[in-house]
């Protein structure tokens, strides 16, 4: 989904604020937070493309004036509500007031059916894909071509992992691309490199 949370290559942002000494946690609200989350995840609750989904489906304005563990608490909330572990009601009862959860998700899809291999140096593509739902293509490489540069071990499909749909392991390719490519006449020279899964990828025409 092209939502708010896939700010990659897009500007008017201003610089990323960054401290070497910046603390992991800022209050003990956010520890807990951290912690119930891992729980569920170890228990099976839902799975880690599950709770990245219910971040991405945040109402906007909620999601870019949250901080990083309300996000976090959000998409914990929202997914024990619709698995069942807690009503809303009991929620807001807790909390003594609204406490806001994250729209409702669309409808996954499953692995490409005819996904090609790749090895070092082969030149690919990225597919110019829109879905509605849970994606891990960021879109300033949508439609873009470049090398491929390594290979992941295989993780389960999360465009299916996030919605419940049988999802089969593919691996990741590390692509390398010229920042030329994604943003023509507006970056500085440099390699990009992203993890992309073999199912956003097709094998590119030869170069001229």
């Amino acid at each position: 989904m092209d939502g708010i949370h896939d700010l990659g290559g897009r500007q008017g942002f201003g610089p990323v604020r960054h401290s070497a000494a910046a603390q992991a946690f800022h209050a003990p609200w956010e520890k807990r937070a951290n912690a119930l989350y891992s729980l569920a995840v170890k228990a099976g609750i839902f799975n880690m493309d599950e709770y990245r989904h219910a971040i991405e489906r945040m109402e906007p304005r909620h999601y870019l004036s949250a901080s990083y563990y309300e996000r976090s608490l959000t998409s914990l909330a929202t997914l024990l509500v619709e698995k069942g572990v807690v009503t809303r009601d009991e929620l807001e009862r807790r909390a003594q007031g609204v406490f806001p959860l994250a729209l409702p998700g669309a409808s996954g899809r499953s692995n490409l059916a005819t996904r090609e291999r790749f090895k070092v140096d082969d030149r690919v593509t990225v597919r110019a894909d829109f879905v509605p739902g849970h994606i891990r293509m960021p879109a300033y490489i949508r439609g873009k071509s470049g090398v491929v540069v390594g290979e992941s071990p295989p993780y389960p499909f999360p465009d299916a992992h996030a919605h419940g749909v049988h999802a089969e392991d593919e691996p990741t390719y590390d692509v390398r691309f010229n920042s030329a490519d994604l943003w023509p006449n507006s970056a500085d020279a440099a390699w990009v490199h992203v993890g992309v899964f073999q199912s956003y990828l097709v094998r590119s025409e030869p170069m001229p």
